[in-house]
């Protein structure tokens, strides 16, 4: 679900944002690493963007001549969000339809929970529409629900990923909070 990562990266600082001593340029470099990294949003491979750790190590700058800014190679850790086939993870239900429900997980907020991947529950009609079993466990807009990931997948135009969830398992199903 979370990954550690060592990336690098390319920085442009504008020549203004350094100082003999170094520190106002790692600050600058931090900033704009900070602010790439969330516009980023996520790539198939690693899945979402969560944090910048460390800045590990800045290379040699190099000037561009039409800008004056400098280039500076930067190697950086930080953590990742991604869910996995085979993965139980929780979901808080967004929206409860006649054939399914979405949940959100994490940054993740298209995780599909198909009415033939809950057995024993049965869909409900009205205002709040819900999910319930013969026990009386309800599955409806704000629960959280434990499920197991059947699939992923990578929505480029979008930089998100989409998931297919089920209940079919043990120890799966709603989560009661006391």
């Amino acid at each position: 679900m979370f990954l550690k990562v060592q990336l690098p990266w390319n920085m442009m600082i504008p020549a203004e944002n350094m100082d003999a001593k170094g520190l106002i340029l790692k600050r600058a470099i931090l900033v704009q690493l900070l602010d790439a990294f969330a516009s980023k949003k996520a790539t198939k491979e690693l899945g979402y963007y969560v944090a910048v750790t460390a800045l590990d190590k800045i290379g040699e700058g190099k000037i561009r001549e039409h800008t004056g800014e400098v280039l500076f190679p930067v190697m950086f850790s930080g953590m990742t969000f991604k869910i996995f086939k085979g993965e139980i993870i929780h979901g808080v239900v967004h929206k409860v339809l006649k054939h399914g429900v979405f949940m959100r997980c994490g940054p993740i907020e298209n995780v599909y929970l198909s009415y033939r991947k809950m057995p024993d529950y049965k869909y409900i009609p009205g205002e709040n529409p819900i999910f319930m079993n013969d026990k009386m466990s309800r599955i409806q807009v704000e629960a959280t629900v434990r499920v197991v990931v059947l699939g992923t997948k990578w929505m480029e135009a979008e930089r998100e990923f989409q998931a297919l969830a089920s209940l079919e398992g043990d120890y799966l199903g709603p989560i009661f909070e006391e």
